[in-house]
This record gives C-alpha cells, sequence and structure tokens, in this order.
C-alpha cells in the first residue's frame, strides 16, 4: 500500500513538473513572439520611392470578422487549430481604417463605395463613377464635369498599363466604377437602360468602346453577346439588343494593328502567351464566375483568381517602361455572404490571399505598391465561447453561455440571414457549403454592414495608409505614390533625387576607375 502511494506521488509530482515546464515553454514563445514582432517594427523604414506600379485588391465584402474567420479556416484546413494563421496582406508593415459611408447612405453598396475608392470622391449609393450632383436614374444630370476621372485614367494618362481582374461579371458595381460612368450600376446592358434614357451608354458598351484595357478578366459574357448569338458554354442568347461587343472589340484591335487575343474557357486562357500578347479580353462565364470551391465541376474550366492576377500581370509588364495599375476584385466573397453561407466566402478569401501571394512573387517591394483592402463589411459576427480550435463552421463545443431557447448554436452567426428563426442543430452538418447560419430576422439577401474596413499596404509611400480615414482616401494615396492625378508637386523633386544619385554614382564609379 505504500509503495503504491509513493509511485503515485512520484507519477503526481512529475506531473506537477511537466505542466510547469509546459507553462514556461509556452510563456517563452509568447514572449519572443512579441519582442521579434517589436524588433521588426523598430528597424522598419519608410518607402519613399515612386510607385513605379500600383496592384490594388479589393475583396468584395471582405471585412474585418471575415477576414479573421477566414484566416482560422484556412488554418484548420492545414490541421492547425486555426487562430494562429496568418494572411500574407496581414503581414503588411502599414494598416489603417476606412470609413465606408455614402453621401446619401449610412452603409454603402459596392458601386458608392468603388466609386470613391477609385475616383477620391464619395459618391451616392450605387453610382458608378460620377459625383453626388447625379442623384437619380437619369441621364440629365450626368454632365461631362460630374463624371469622375479616376486612378485608371489618371494612370493611363501617363502611359501607364492598366488592367482588370474580377470573378464576378465584368459589368458588376466593382469593375464597372473603375471604367464607366452611369447613374445607375443596373444598367450593364442596353435593354436595361430605361427608354426614356437611351442617350446613356450601357455600362458594357462603355467597356468597349471607351477604355484603354490592356487587359480586362472575368465573368459576364451574357451582357456582351447579343439576342442573336447563343453561348459557347451555357447555350443560352446573349443579352444585347444592338449588337456583339466581344466581335466589335476584335474589329477594334484588329483596326488598331495590335495582337489581342479573346479567350472564354481555361484552354484559350492557357494557350495565352504573355510576351505574345498586346492585349487580353477573357470572359469565363455566361454571368459571375463559379466559386472558389466548385470551379473543378465547370467542364469548360474557369482559371482561378490567382491564376488571372498572375496572368496579368505577366502582360501588363510587356513593353512599358513607365509601369502599371492593375485592379484586382475578389468579388464572390460578398455574394456568399448575400446568400448567407459563409463558408463559401471563406474558401473564396484564401483564393484572394492565394491571389495576393502570386503579386508578391510577381513583383518588387522596392517598386511597386500593393494594397489590399474591402469596399465594405458584412453583418456575419463571430459569437459565443467557442475552445481553442474549434471548427469554425462549427456549433458551440462548450456551456460557457448556453442559448436560452435551450439549442445549440454556431460561432459564425448573422444579424440578418436567410434563415427563418431558430432551428435544432443537432446532427445537421454546420460545414456543409450550402449551411445557413441563424439571423436575428431573415432577408432575402442577407445585407452589408457598415462599419470601417482594413486598409493593408506595403512598397512605396504605403507609411500614408495610417489612422482612420474616409474611404476615398486611397485614391489619393495611390495617385501621389505612383505619381499620376492631381498631386504630382513632388514627382519633380523625386526626379532630381534620383538623378543626383545616379551622378553620383557614377562620379564615384569614375573615380574607381581612374584609380
Amino acid at each position: 500500500m505504500e509503495e503504491r502511494s509513493f509511485f503515485l506521488g512520484f507519477f503526481v509530482f512529475i506531473g506537477i513538473i511537466t505542466l510547469n515546464l509546459a507553462g514556461e515553454s509556452e510563456q517563452k514563445e509568447w514572449l519572443e513572439m512579441g519582442q521579434n514582432a517589436l524588433n521588426k517594427a523598430l528597424q522598419r523604414k519608410d518607402n519613399n520611392n515612386v510607385a513605379k506600379n500600383v496592384i490594388l485588391f479589393i475583396g468584395d465584402g471582405l471585412g474585418i470578422p471575415t477576414i479573421t474567420a477566414s484566416r482560422i479556416y484556412k488554418g484548420q484546413l492545414a490541421g492547425k487549430p486555426g487562430e494562429e494563421e496568418v494572411f500574407n496582406f496581414e503581414r503588411f508593415p502599414n494598416v489603417a481604417l476606412m470609413k465606408t459611408y455614402n453621401v446619401d447612405h449610412q452603409v454603402t453598396d459596392s458601386a458608392g463605395a468603388a466609386t470613391a475608392i477609385f475616383s477620391g470622391v464619395k459618391s451616392n449609393y450605387g453610382a458608378i463613377g460620377v459625383d453626388s450632383s447625379v442623384n437619380d436614374l437619369t441621364c440629365g444630370k450626368m454632365t461631362e464635369k460630374s463624371k469622375l476621372q479616376n486612378i485608371r485614367s489618371w494612370s493611363e494618362e501617363k502611359g501607364k498599363s492598366v488592367g482588370v481582374v474580377t470573378t464576378t461579371r465584368l459589368t458588376h458595381a466593382t469593375p464597372a466604377a473603375f471604367y464607366a460612368h452611369s447613374p445607375s450600376r443596373y444598367w450593364e446592358v442596353d435593354g436595361e437602360v430605361p427608354e426614356s434614357e437611351r442617350n446613356c451608354k450601357d455600362i458594357a458598351k462603355q467597356l468597349i468602346y471607351d477604355t484603354n484595357l490592356k487587359v480586362v478578366l472575368g465573368g459576364g459574357r451574357g451582357r456582351f453577346l447579343s439576342i442573336n448569338d447563343t453561348d459557347p458554354e451555357v447555350n443560352t442568347p446573349g443579352k444585347r439588343k444592338d449588337e456583339n461587343l466581344i466581335e466589335a472589340w476584335k474589329k477594334l484591335m484588329q483596326e488598331k494593328g495590335l495582337n489581342a487575343k479573346y479567350v472564354w474557357n481555361s484552354e484559350g486562357f492557357n494557350d495565352v502567351v504573355p510576351e505574345e500578347t498586346d492585349r487580353l479580353l477573357g470572359m469565363f462565364s455566361y454571368d459571375h464566375m463559379r466559386y472558389d470551391f466548385e470551379r473543378e465541376q465547370d467542364e469548360s474550366g474557369e482559371p482561378s483568381i490567382g491564376e488571372m492576377t498572375e496572368m496579368a500581370i505577366n502582360i501588363l509588364k510587356n513593353n512599358n517602361d513607365k509601369g502599371f495599375f492593375l485592379l484586382v476584385e475578389g468579388g464572390r466573397i460578398d455574394h456568399a455572404h448575400h446568400e448567407s453561407t459563409p463558408k463559401k466566402a471563406f474558401q473564396d478569401t484564401v483564393a484572394f490571399e492565394n491571389a495576393v501571394k502570386l503579386a508578391l512573387q510577381k513583383t518588387s517591394e522596392e517598386d511597386t505598391l500593393i494594397v489590399v483592402t474591402a469596399d465594405h463589411s458584412h453583418v456575419m459576427t463571430i459569437g459565443g465561447y467557442p475552445g481553442r480550435g474549434n471548427p469554425i463552421m462549427g456549433v458551440q463545443d462548450n456551456d460557457v453561455e448556453p442559448a436560452l431557447d435551450g439549442l445549440p448554436y454556431t460561432t459564425i452567426q448573422y444579424s440578418n440571414s436567410r434563415r427563418e428563426g431558430r432551428v435544432n442543430l443537432t446532427g445537421v452538418d454546420t460545414d456543409d457549403w450550402e449551411f445557413i447560419p441563424t439571423g436575428v430576422f431573415a432577408v432575402d439577401d442577407e445585407t452589408h454592414g457598415g462599419e470601417d474596413v482594413a486598409v493593408y499596404a506595403q512598397g512605396p509611400m504605403a507609411h500614408l495608409f495610417e489612422g482612420v480615414q474616409e474611404q476615398n482616401y486611397i485614391a489619393h494615396v495611390m495617385a501621389y505614390a505612383s505619381c499620376v492625378g492631381p498631386n504630382q508637386a513632388h514627382c519633380d523633386s523625386a526626379g532630381v533625387k534620383l538623378v543626383t544619385s545616379n551622378l553620383i554614382f557614377l562620379c564615384v564609379l569614375l573615380g574607381i576607375l581612374v584609380k
């Protein structure tokens, strides 16, 4: 009996020592992690170079709660607890918050937000590339003065190559605000423009006839095909009443003598040789492109947002020493939230981050400003008190704060969603792609959130992103950094400094050679 008590006491003693050692080890790990981050911050220096290139990544609807949940989701896909995961853009040295309201709405839509991000001027809900004086759905108030110039037009004026990549229709709100002017985001095709407003050019037509974009990749073929054309993938007529805009684009490129290529599936996309391509138009779906999780189900094949980004950079870098501007939109993050299906949003966010990774690999921090942000948030939240490593799509795994109705509830919740009322989730597969968490009340489409969104930046002038700013501030920093747009007084001095430093280098070199 005494021998048994001795061994029991011994093992308890060993256990206590082990726990203490484990605690000390973990404590040391956290302290080292904090010190490493501090030392890195202390060594950081501002990059005051001129940005030859700018890449703007917009995660549509990528609010901070979605970033948090998606990073946990990514970590758990790799077999980790998940909370410790970090997205590559979260390592960028400069972070700020952007206020997202419109001139006329407390909570923005994508059109008004994108107009502010690109032009530096806040506008109305639903407006595309026009100022707030255009406050109704008529062309009467849309004058040349009310049409906003933006980072695309400023970059093109300086001779830079410009491109756009999106997973939505190319005529959808965010990409449309990059190149078009319209009182309404919904005038994507001629048949959607009211008869009384036919003097307004629809958004698709503006893309083909009014821009000089070098690379255009996304979805939405239906808005460019005429009603007399049949889509090659879905065997459905186009939506245009006037003409086939894809054929019109091919003709325009031929008239300009450019080596231009139009592709609509993975096979055509994979055959593109960037070094031999002056212009690329890729439309990979009749409507929006697929969610990332279902791309493999597409018989014709769709490139990923990462593959499109890499292709765009390769082409934009060709034969232009003045640099480029590239817009990349992860557009279907937003759609997944509107459907109240968060797992789809998380997977598309992971794909979006991979596009940022590829851009980082293809460019240099010395001459390329990379900005990652969102146009708005959503009403998704992460709640309860789940244990560390609990599946982000799972139900609460403890009874720290049980629901008063006694039913289990998920970590991911919406303040409004497509689900009507509470349901018993016992035995329900909450990890299913189509699972809809409970909302406080039901709506046809889950709504945007009105809180601030984050902007992450690295590269030339990235340090100008600081504090809490209005959303239109983004355009001003991008333009200033790349010496385009209205504020270029600093650019001449930057050029003088560069010439002076080169002369000093040459003098030193000549002195060495003479010796």
